[in-house]
């Protein structure tokens, strides 16, 4: 069997041509087709070779390219988060401006809603100004972000409470603050302050109970605050006098007066024109007498005036 042969003829059509007679031993074969199907084979095993590391190298840059995007987005969040922790630490610093002016923090107000203080203030914490220095320092890791967004959710709901407290006070204080006579009430020269003076028709010391404000007749006087008209008439020394209620009781008192635009029970605004400068009632020439009453106290007008 191992010296079995074959022959191979190999025959022109053309009969000039020689026919060609060729052997073949069968071992030879045997050695030739395995050694084809070893080459076989491993073109096989290399192209799936191939083709999986070129799949890996597709996955690869898709990996990649998700990779840089995750990083960039982790970048924004990374800023967001800074910026976020900037604005509620300037918020932090408004809502101590604001209860510092307004004394929410009074403990008798019982008004104060969070701390006062920086939680770093603690024994064992950051100092105030190292925590704002590093407030808002962010690791190049997402890992921190989970534990970060809490702290934020939970600094943004005090901070909320806070801001609602405080919309609460100054809504509360809106009516006593509209109806603080808080301009003057005419333009002109002051003659007279509030307080002890010489009476200039008995030159005795007497107590002036108001602001003496001249100026030409016809002059516009104004509301220096919202109020009611509660008295519009003649009042002895007075003249023609105007009267309004701010409530709280505070009043406000216009004398010597021209004219009088408005009427008894009249609802009237701060800056509102309510009468005119004039000369009527004991009066030595043309100017506007008034008078701002706490419960029936005269108070000194420049007390409560702003301008």
């Amino acid at each position: 069997m191992a010296n079995r042969s074959y022959t191979i003829k190999l025959i022109s059509d053309d009969p000039r041509v020689r026919t060609r007679h060729f052997r073949v031993r069968h071992s030879y074969l045997a050695a030739a087709a395995a050694i084809a199907g070893v080459l076989l084979l491993a073109a096989a095993g290399m192209s799936v070779h191939y083709f999986y590391v070129a799949s890996q190298v597709v996955e690869n840059r898709v990996l990649r390219e998700e990779n840089a995007q995750l990083r960039t987005q982790v970048k924004l969040i990374h800023e967001k988060v800074a910026h976020v922790t900037s604005t509620l630490d300037r918020v932090e610093r408004f809502d101590q401006k604001l209860r510092s002016l307004t004394q929410l923090n009074d403990p008798e107000r019982n008004l104060a809603i969070g701390p006062v203080e920086a939680a770093g203030s603690q024994e064992g914490e950051e100092a105030p100004e190292e925590a704002a220095a590093t407030h808002t320092t962010v690791p190049d890791d997402a890992s921190f972000l989970p534990s970060k967004l809490d702290s934020l959710s939970a600094e943004a709901d005090r901070q909320e409470k806070n801001i609602q407290a405080l919309t609460r006070y100054f809504q509360e204080q809106k009516d006593l603050l509209a109806s603080s006579p808080a301009i003057w009430p005419a333009r002109g020269w002051v003659t007279s302050d509030f307080g002890i003076r010489l009476d200039p028709y008995t030159a005795e010391r007497v107590m002036h109970r108001g602001l003496d404000i001249a100026n030409a007749p016809g002059t516009p006087v104004v509301a220096t605050a919202d109020g009611e008209v509660i008295f519009d008439g003649t009042e002895g020394g007075y003249g023609n006098v105007l009267v309004l209620d701010h409530g709280n009781g505070v009043r406000t008192r216009y004398g010597h007066l021209s004219r009088i635009f408005v009427k008894l029970g009249d609802h009237v605004k701060r800056g509102q024109k309510v009468a005119a400068i004039g000369n009527t009632g004991r009066s030595t020439g043309p100017h506007l007498h008034y008078e701002v009453r706490i419960n029936g106290i005269p108070e000194n007008p420049r007390r409560f005036i702003l301008e």
